[in-house]
């Protein structure tokens, strides 16, 4: 019987060849710069506006702003919720000597992780993982495949370690990418910077009782942690959608489709209780770290991990199931 490493090392070879990856890291190296100068062009009108440096009068000027938002009435009340939430984490970070926005190069990768979790990274993730059977299908390559002397599930496990290691360089990528190149106008350090997680949201009201500082390094990790579990959960529905569709442009059109959706009814569904079984709007689980105000109310970290972990346990069983019984050879 064969074994799982010469399949997952000839998986490799093969998404390696199909130079995805390096088209990844490519979209990386041109788009980063162009976040990283807007991010100082941002930093220089806050300098010219408030003629400091000083990060606890923008910080205060931050909340005055937010407050006059919150007393007007051409503000929605459900952004009236996040404003107030705002406010209250401002409020805590000036109480506690904390600078919520201390711009570096590893603050700039951490806002960046946080805000590509939702759409940008799972795109890449798709775009990489849609093929994977699909494609098989369209080269002809998977009845060469079948005619070897290995189980089926084998294969198709060999395609999903395949996907989850390449989650892992691609977050990775984006992690050192994002670093190198911000660091460079930001400089290099924050690593040990304090920043503060432990926010717990309850009703409309922040609960900061449980709010504790830790070093930057290490909320980074746990951020990561978080970003390729959503990501492995992407590639296995990827997966499935592979499977399940001959064509490679179907396949990748599907999933498209389905994560772009997904953004938009995150901003959208916050009155629509059931949205928070799909699995779009469980993506960002980094932003409960920071006491970000969820989608749908009464969502919380364990219940979006909970959520994904279904959704790609499921895919699994059909993707599975529909592989090894399906009639491929005909």
């Amino acid at each position: 019987m064969v074994s799982l490493y010469p399949l997952v090392q000839n998986e490799m070879i093969k998404m390696l060849k199909k130079r995805r990856f390096l088209v990844v890291v490519l979209i990386l190296a041109i788009l980063i710069p162009m976040f990283t100068y807007a991010q100082m062009k941002v930093a220089e009108n806050y300098r010219k506006q408030f003629g400091t440096e000083d990060w606890r009068v923008t910080t205060q000027q931050q909340i005055i702003d937010y407050t006059n938002r919150l007393n007007s009435n051409r503000v929605a009340e459900e952004w009236k919720k996040i404003l107030r939430v705002e406010v209250q984490r401002l409020q805590y970070a000036l109480e506690q000597n904390v600078n919520p926005q201390w711009p570096s190069g590893v603050t700039f990768m951490r806002d960046f992780v946080q805000n590509s979790v939702s759409l940008f990274i799972p795109l890449l993730i798709a775009v990489m993982a849609s093929d994977i059977i699909s494609s098989e299908h369209s080269t002809g390559t998977i009845k060469l495949l079948l005619t070897r002397p290995v189980q089926r599930w084998k294969i198709l496990m060999s395609k999903w370690v395949t996907l989850i290691l390449f989650v892992g360089l691609i977050l990775l990528s984006t992690a050192i990418l994002s670093y190198l190149i911000s660091g460079a106008v930001f400089g290099y350090s924050g690593w040990n910077m304090p920043v503060l997680i432990g926010y717990q949201l309850i009703g409309d009201e922040l609960s900061t009782a449980n709010v504790h500082a830790i070093p930057q390094w290490q909320f980074i990790l746990m951020e990561i942690g978080l970003a390729w579990f959503s990501g492995v959960i992407v590639a296995t529905l990827s997966l499935m959608v592979s499977v399940l569709v001959r064509s490679t442009a179907a396949s990748m059109g599907i999933m498209l489709a389905t994560l772009i959706a997904g953004t938009i009814l995150t901003n959208m569904v916050s009155t629509w209780e059931s949205a928070k079984y799909l699995f779009m709007v469980n993506l960002e689980t980094i932003n409960y770290l920071t006491g970000s105000i969820p989608p749908v109310p009464g969502m919380t970290l364990t219940f979006s991990l909970a959520t994904l972990a279904v959704w790609g346990l499921a895919a699994l069983i059909i993707a599975f199931t529909v592989f090894t019984r399906k009639d491929i050879m005909n």
